[in-house]
């Protein structure tokens, strides 16, 4: 059967209680596999000789591990208090006590205890290299981001379940060689929340419908949705997201978590399922700015597969961005505030919020500079006037069309080939209920034609009339503003951004504070949004409100 795709489906235990499957070897027949896991529901947790999967915390000699951060963690592993493989097992009973309401995990590594206890020995032998950075620490990536191993690498769609991908994503690859345990796939706003206009944030056919750990009838956001909602429910630690258009940014405010979008091109995204070169990167989602730091210094750096990553590598500091985590990191620093439109899109209680946070920069020594202005900031966020659809559509059909062609084995080669399975399999991806609008629209396009040339031109005028020009005349730092609303004028242009916990509204739903720049200023950026958070230290685990 080599080069065919397959499905294996969970059929039972043996007596020892290793899991085995069923596998289905035609793509026609992902409603039979789908049917019989339904109406087997054979699947259960694993079951360890060690450790524990309870809710109850891990605590050994005093240690917890939930809101435990990467720091914490290794400290326990040194003094003994912890190891990688009671950690893993607590992140999996945490996951299955809570996935099923929140649905932020799609798949569990079967390998992640093999990792663990690699890890564990690497530790006792004090091998180069262990504890320090995320060495033994789990890692769970968003749904699109490749893995060449026994998990799937679908975007969240049916499409893709049983392809094979030729390696491991770029970001993987450096993931692994730090010492990290993948120990699983975050569910995701399907294909990235590129195939309808009228799914919700968070929803994929394979995982699921999200929900935001801290009040559950609160939109999670997207398309990282799965990545945020995990961090912030301590289904793990860090993990991966992806953003072309606010996925990163977004979730990390509507979650409570920390989220950095970076330069295009300072992380690679070979490997990853594509929607435009032109704005996709890949970044860390964390419960702290310093595990998001940690995180991102082990994925950045030049890659011959992502032709972006040459030009970026100029802006990747000698020693790395952790020296950058510092506590007067806000001293000195000159942040301008454009109020018009942002604080518009804002509730009461943020925008209150957002007053009192200026004030706490300006306490920390940063110059404000108010009441600015981005002169076409109207026809920045004009997603279809400003030519960013054109582009976008074109761009995803080429792109993807390219990384499907690529796989060892798939049930699609092409995004006709998708359009033509969700159609045959409606029912699995609620094609009746949500549409493929996107996707069709896309399928529409005939490459970078005139139309899209010229789109491209008008956005690169936008982002340096703009943004840019802003930036440079009143020599800001950074621009803040409250929520994500601020993405779009970040995502044009390839610029980078934080997003920190900055509240929570009379109901409980967290809101975050973004600050962002020009590229490569993520040094500048990580010191003010450090800074930030360790003077204001808002976020708070959540309450899972109905």
């Amino acid at each position: 059967m080599e080069g065919f795709p397959g499905i294996n489906v969970p059929s039972g235990y043996d007596d020892m209680g290793v899991p085995f499957g069923n596998k289905v070897t035609e793509p026609q027949l992902i409603q039979i596999a789908s049917g019989f896991e339904q109406a087997a529901k054979i699947r259960k947790p694993p079951t360890f000789n060690a450790g524990k999967t309870s809710r109850e915390p891990i605590s050994c000699h005093a240690f917890s591990i939930r809101e435990a951060s990467i720091s914490d963690l290794q400290l326990a592993f040194k003094q003994k208090k912890l190891t990688s493989r009671q950690l893993v097992e607590f992140y999996v009973g945490e996951i299955h006590g809570l996935n099923s309401v929140l649905k932020g995990v799609i798949e569990i590594n079967p390998d992640a205890l093999y990792q663990a206890d690699r890890a564990d020995y690497e530790r006792r032998v004090r091998a180069p290299g262990a504890l320090v950075g995320l060495h033994g620490i789990p890692i769970l990536l968003k749904d699109n981001i490749a893995t060449k191993d026994k998990l799937n690498t679908t975007a969240g769609s049916f499409a893709l379940l049983g392809s094979v991908v030729p390696r491991d994503a770029r970001v993987v690859a450096k993931l692994r060689k730090s010492g990290a345990i993948i120990l699983g796939k975050a569910s995701l706003s399907e294909w990235a929340a590129f195939r309808s206009l009228n799914a919700p944030n968070g929803f994929s056919a394979r995982g699921g419908q999200g929900k935001n750990p801290y009040v559950l009838s609160a939109d999670p956001c997207g398309s990282s949705s799965g990545s945020a909602i995990s961090v912030a429910a301590n289904f793990v630690a860090v993990s991966l997201g992806t953003e072309t258009y606010g996925s990163i940014l977004c979730p990390s405010n509507a979650n409570s978590v920390v989220g950095i979008k970076p330069t295009v091109g300072l992380t690679s995204r070979a490997g990853v399922i594509p929607i435009s070169p032109r704005q996709d990167t890949v970044g860390p989602i964390c419960r702290t700015v310093s595990d998001a730091v940690i995180v991102l210094d082990a994925i950045v750096g030049v890659d011959y597969n992502d032709a972006a990553t040459g030009e970026a590598s100029k802006y990747i500091p000698y020693g790395g961005y952790k020296q950058f985590l510092k506590p007067y990191g806000l001293k000195g620093k000159r942040l301008g505030i454009v109020r018009n439109p942002f604080l518009g899109f804002a509730s009461k209680a943020e925008s209150q919020a957002f007053e009192y946070h200026l004030r706490t920069l300006r306490e920390g020594g940063s110059v404000i500079v108010d009441h600015l202005e981005i002169a076409n900031i109207n026809a920045i966020l004009n997603y279809t006037g400003s030519g960013e659809a054109i582009a976008l559509l074109a761009e995803f059909k080429i792109s993807l069309n390219t990384y499907l062609k690529d796989l060892v084995a798939s049930p699609v080669r092409t995004l006709a080939d998708v359009i033509s399975f969700n159609l045959k399999f409606a029912d699995l991806e609620k094609i009746n209920e949500f549409g493929q609008d996107i996707f069709l629209l896309a399928q529409a396009t005939n490459g970078i034609g005139k139309i899209e040339k010229a789109a491209l031109i008008n956005l690169k005028k936008l982002t340096r009339d703009g943004f840019q020009k802003l930036m440079r005349y009143y020599k800001l730092d950074a621009l803040v503003t409250p929520g994500a609303g601020f993405a779009p004028v970040l995502a044009i242009g390839g610029f980078p951004g934080i997003n920190v916990p900055a509240g929570y509204d009379d109901k409980g739903v967290p809101f975050g504070i973004n600050f962002g720049g020009l590229k490569g200023t993520e040094p500048k950026l990580i010191q003010i949004a450090f800074g930030f958070e360790q003077a204001t230290k808002i976020r708070k685990p959540p309450t899972f409100k109905a």
